[in-house]
């Protein structure tokens, strides 16, 4: 398939790569920074171009991977050429561009991109959605062309999917920062809790988080939690969250049958 790639992110460096590696011939590739375009252009033997009034209407599919808040504005755009556009956005429904176009679809990957860490395309769930059905057959086709996990997904499901993943993947990153902020104050090595990070990541991939809960707040040891809490009364904001999210994990343990 003939493919033009809108944007030169690590969405569309790891998505260009895979789709190039599948045999996929990458026509363009569009980003406002001319650099940007042609370092991703050149990796994919594609033309780099860096005004989207220059796009080459002899390809198959436009796959905007852009910000969120440019997808409207960049389909309106291509909508001119009636070839099917499609978004790799988790949070943007299919009709944003639907507003400009009846040849509108989703292509989203459900996974964290790095451009300087590599992915095994193969491995990513893929997310894809048509306007109707013969685009939607294209899109899977396409799709399991680079993944060997690829679903239909609807936006309203895709929302809660996206939702989900920030509660996944963001939001335990951002402990991770607070694990390592708290380390540094006391001249501790972040080294020390990658260990744990894994096993606990590992566990996961083979039972439900409820099963394999591990801590002071999941067996309510008051006596503990209330010894963290005084190590963070210089700290309102991540007290705050200490307490939260232990009480949640209580009525996880309460209400929920757990599996030893």
């Amino acid at each position: 398939m003939r493919i033009t790639l809108i944007g030169s992110g690590n969405v569309a460096t790891h998505l260009g790569a895979a789709l190039k590696n599948a045999g996929h011939y990458i026509v363009q590739v569009y980003s406002r920074n001319p650099q940007n375009a042609a370092l991703l252009a050149y990796h994919l033997k594609a033309e780099a171009i860096s005004d989207i009034s220059e796009v080459n209407p002899d390809t198959d599919l436009f796959i905007i991977s852009t910000a969120d808040d440019a997808i409207d504005g960049i389909a309106a755009q291509l909508a001119y050429h009636q070839i099917p556009i499609v978004h790799t956005s988790g949070a943007t429904p299919i009709q944003v561009l639907l507003k400009h176009t009846e040849h509108a679809g989703v292509f989203y990957p459900l996974q964290t991109f790095s451009k300087t860490k590599e992915v095994d395309f193969h491995t990513v769930p893929l997310c894809v959605e048509g306007a109707y059905e013969h685009l939607t057959a294209m899109l899977k086709e396409l799709a399991q062309t680079i993944s060997n996990n690829v679903d239909v997904v609807s936006s309203d499901k895709r929302k809660i999917l996206h939702l989900s993943a920030v509660f996944a993947c963001n939001f335990p990153n951002y402990l991770y920062y607070t694990a390592q902020q708290l380390l540094a104050a006391h001249h501790l090595d972040f080294n020390l809790l990658r260990p744990l990070i894994i096993e606990t990541a590992e566990k996961v991939q083979v039972q439900f988080p409820a099963n394999v809960q591990t801590g002071p707040a999941i067996r309510n040891d008051k006596k503990t939690m209330e010894a963290h809490i005084g190590l963070l009364n210089n700290e309102p904001v991540l007290k705050e969250i200490y307490e939260l999210l232990s009480q949640c994990i209580i009525k996880m343990g309460e209400g929920q049958h757990r599996v030893e």
